[in-house]
């Protein structure tokens, strides 16, 4: 970590214009300038990762123990890990020693840049089962046409078609596959029962915060995951952004089934 790297970022964030004639342009321009440096930033801004992939990463590890009686390992189809805006592929350090049982990782992303060092961490780590994948996460379906695991770490958010991303999570999910997803956000002014509700100040000026870099907080994210899967987890939380200590930006962790 070093002032500078910071500096670098944060001019990305706030002063750069993002510009593009599309949304894979607009995402590659964003990304190009800052990508080595992008992890040691977004390790502080970007809380909440390492519970949900860890906890994913158990499942994985559960399933793939032996089943029969006399205790040898039953094979069954290989796992597929799919991981949505997955951009340099740091949230796989996430899974823990388990990510050597599933059959394939996908990291996708619209920005190349980012997928570069999905590559390189790839080869750094021993991971020949991860792939950097260049694909629309509201379209994209694996080679194997199904997966068992989704995820998006702090990437619905900028995806214009947020809810087709959802949509085709739910799509290529196998009946019984996990979703997870971290992400900011904001809670509706009317929140649903044993949801968090925020202030008028909080539900207005994060979304205006943000938006400066195509990143939009909804209020309908936790409705709409909540709708389409079956929740087992879901947590609503505060993060610290750096250099600016009195601010807590609202970020949620969810965890759904597919019924």
């Amino acid at each position: 970590m070093s002032l500078r790297n910071d500096l670098k970022i944060l001019y990305h964030l706030v002063l750069r214009p993002v510009r593009g004639k599309d949304h894979a342009q607009r995402m590659e321009n964003f990304y190009s300038g800052q990508a080595d440096g992008y992890d040691d930033f977004r390790k502080r801004l970007l809380q909440g990762r390492e519970a949900v992939y860890q906890t994913l990463g158990n499942n994985v590890a559960v399933s793939t123990q032996p089943t029969t009686t006399d205790g040898s390992h039953q094979l069954g189809q290989p796992k597929v890990w799919v991981d949505f805006g997955g951009g340099t592929g740091s949230n796989l350090e996430f899974i823990g020693p388990s990510i050597a049982d599933l059959g394939q990782v996908y990291v996708v992303d619209l920005a190349t840049s980012l997928l570069e060092v999905v590559k390189k961490r790839s080869e750094r780590n021993g991971w020949s089962n991860v792939t950097a994948v260049t694909g629309d996460a509201t379209t994209w379906t694996p080679p194997e046409g199904y997966a068992d695991i989704v995820t998006f770490s702090y990437s619905l958010t900028m995806i214009p078609d947020w809810f087709a991303a959802i949509d085709n999570a739910f799509r290529i999910l196998k009946p019984g596959g996990q979703i997870g997803v971290i992400d900011f956000y904001v809670a509706r002014k009317f929140a649903a029962e044993g949801l968090k509700r925020h202030s008028w100040a909080t539900r207005n000026f994060w979304p205006v915060w943000f938006s400066s870099d195509n990143v939009f907080p909804s209020p309908d994210h936790v409705p709409y995951l909540r709708n389409r899967f079956s929740t087992s987890w879901i947590q609503e939380l505060r993060a610290k952004i750096p250099y600016l200590p009195l601010a807590r930006t609202p970020y949620y962790q969810f965890i759904g089934t597919k019924p």
